[in-house]
């Protein structure tokens, strides 16, 4: 049986505030210059989560108060949410409000948009991110 750990390297940013938290499932790894920025809303990472160099989680944004010069005076933000035994390749980027589903694959450079829905078992990839089932991988023949 292995033991349950959590690796986040160093250079990793990962942020939580009263507004907002992050949890972290077991056997997870978060690689080196990732950003998991929690501050205005929930972050879930699920159980055996693999998060590649660079990758970036957020929860809100500031665009709406930004051109209009701060009139509009919220931050929009949303929770995200990563389900079990995702994979997230390097430099992908997962806006607000994005619940990718188990065993699914977020290709490098991938740009998830707000809001979207992967099923369990997804391809996800290209900018802005198209979606597919996920080939399985083939069985093992010797077991």
């Amino acid at each position: 049986m292995e033991a349950c750990t959590k690796i986040i390297t160093t250079l990793s940013w990962i942020r939580g505030t009263d507004k907002g938290h992050v949890h972290i499932g077991e056997d997870t790894w978060i690689g080196p210059f990732t950003v998991i920025d929690g501050e205005y809303d929930h972050i879930t990472l699920g159980r055996g989560v693999n998060v590649s160099s660079g990758a970036q989680i957020l929860t809100h944004d500031t665009v709406k108060r930004c051109i209009t010069g701060r009139e509009y005076a919220h931050i929009d933000h949303k929770p995200t949410t990563i389900g079990d035994h995702v994979f997230i390749g390097t430099n992908a980027v997962i806006l607000k409000g994005c619940h990718i589903g188990d065993r699914s694959v977020v290709a490098a450079g991938a740009v998830v948009l707000e809001d979207t829905i992967v099923p369990s078992d997804s391809l996800v990839y290209g900018v802005p991110a198209k979606i597919k089932p996920l080939q399985k991988p083939h069985a093992n023949p010797l077991q």
